[in-house]
Formats: C-alpha cells, sequence, structure tokens
C-alpha cells in the first residue's frame, strides 16, 4: 500500500467535509502540522470540531482556521496567547469544551485504546465535574471521563519511513502520538521521509499501522510562542 503522497493537497484529497471532527497535533506551537493547516483553510470546509493542545498564534496554525470562521468547536486546554480564540469565545462565536491537560491527554489516548470511560481526581468539585457522573472509589471521588475520537487526525513528524512508521522530537511528541492512533483516518506530514530500514525499531513512538498518508512537510517554521530572554551577565 502506498502511504506516501506528492504534496499536502494530494495527502487530503478526498477526506475534508463540512462538520467533520479533526485532532490536530501539537503542544503550544511545537509539532503543529503547519504545511495541512493551510490545506484544509484553502478548502473551505466549516462547522469543523477541532480537537488540540491549543488553537494556534496569530497568523499561525490554527488560528488559520479560527480567522476562517471555519472552527465550530474547539476542544483543548490551553488558549495561551491566542486573542483571536479568546474574543470569539467570549463573543458566543465558537463553543469550548476546555479541559485539564492531562484529562486532554488522557481522553485521546483511550480513545485510540478503546476505552470508553476512565475515572480522574482531577476536576472533583470544580465546573469540570458538572453533568458528569462522581463516583467514590477507596474513599475518593472521581470524575467521569469519557473517551476522544475523530474522523482525521493531522500529525506532524520529525521522521517518518514509507510504512508510516513516525518518529518524533523533543515536546512535539505530546499529543501527536496519541492522535495518530485515535481517528479514522490519520495524515502525517514528516520533516523528514526516509527509506525502509531506516529507523531504529526500538525509537519508534508511532508504528505504521495507525497512519494511513504520509507527505513530506512544506513548512517548517517551528514559532516560539511567548519568547523570554534573560540579560547577559556582565563578564
Amino acid at each position: 500500500m502506498q502511504k506516501i503522497y506528492p504534496s499536502p493537497a494530494a495527502a487530503l484529497e478526498g477526506v475534508l467535509s463540512d462538520g467533520m471532527s479533526i485532532m490536530s497535533g501539537g503542544f503550544g506551537l511545537s509539532g503543529n502540522p503547519e504545511s495541512l493547516i493551510p490545506v484544509i483553510r484553502d478548502a473551505g470546509v466549516k462547522e469543523l470540531t477541532v480537537i488540540s493542545n491549543n488553537c494556534g498564534a496569530d497568523g499561525f496554525g490554527l488560528w488559520m482556521l479560527l480567522n476562517n470562521r471555519q472552527i465550530r468547536k474547539m476542544i483543548s486546554s490551553y488558549i495561551g496567547e491566542n486573542k483571536l480564540f479568546e474574543r470569539l469565545y467570549l463573543e458566543g462565536g465558537l463553543d469550548l469544551e476546555l479541559n485539564p491537560q492531562g484529562t486532554l491527554a488522557e481522553r485521546i489516548r483511550a480513545g485510540g485504546a478503546g476505552i470508553p470511560a476512565f475515572y480522574t481526581r482531577t476536576g472533583v468539585g470544580t465546573v469540570v465535574a458538572e453533568g458528569k457522573p462522581v463516583e467514590e472509589i477507596e474513599g475518593q471521588s472521581y470524575v467521569r471521563e469519557t473517551w476522544l475520537r475523530a474522523d482525521l487526525a493531522i500529525i506532524k513528524a520529525w521522521r517518518a519511513d514509507p510504512a508510516g512508521n513516525l518518529m518524533f522530537r523533543k515536546t512535539a511528541r505530546n499529543f501527536n502520538p496519541n492522535m495518530a492512533t485515535a481517528a479514522k483516518m490519520t495524515v502525517v506530514e514528516a520533516e523528514e521521509i526516509v527509506p525502509a530500514g531506516t529507523l531504529d525499531p526500538d525509537s519508534i513512538h508511532t508504528p505504521g499501522i495507525y497512519v494511513d498518508r504520509i507527505v513530506q512537510s512544506t513548512v517548517n517554521e517551528k514559532r516560539i510562542e511567548k519568547l523570554t530572554l534573560r540579560e547577559r551577565e556582565e563578564a
């Protein structure tokens, strides 16, 4: 089965539709599928539910879809420096399901593992638990959370081989590997596509069985969302 596609547009051809759910990898601005998001913007699909740690930053990443009014609902854990995200939510132009970050990660992992629900102490007694079952287990209260799955996962990897085996670097490994397992279709953009047999089997983070399509990434800006510098000490 040929998994490598010639361009980001080709990799998403026939996949996108109005009202679909999309998992978009990345942690802050690290590991964002920078080449695939503009294709979704240009396709003009709307009423999307997007599951992602955050929603990009001004002019970058998922911000493009927000600015184009293509996202109906965000399921995420961090608004960050994204003023458009904040404004649309406060004005009622965007539905938001805000999750504790660890809960979001576990909901996605559960979706990939086929676990429809799990219990956590995080959020008990807060608005996070409103409308959800709470049970006592060994003297402690736990809130029940449900899995997250999606129609499509768009993933940014460091290296991929033709079979779809993936490696990630540093914080780009947050969310991307779990999302790759939790969608009906997984499309990966990789900074480097290497010949079969190149990757050390012990260093593979996502096995190729979870990957449907691969494309060489065309955008690798790797922006820093909030740059903080320390003054150089005098010698």
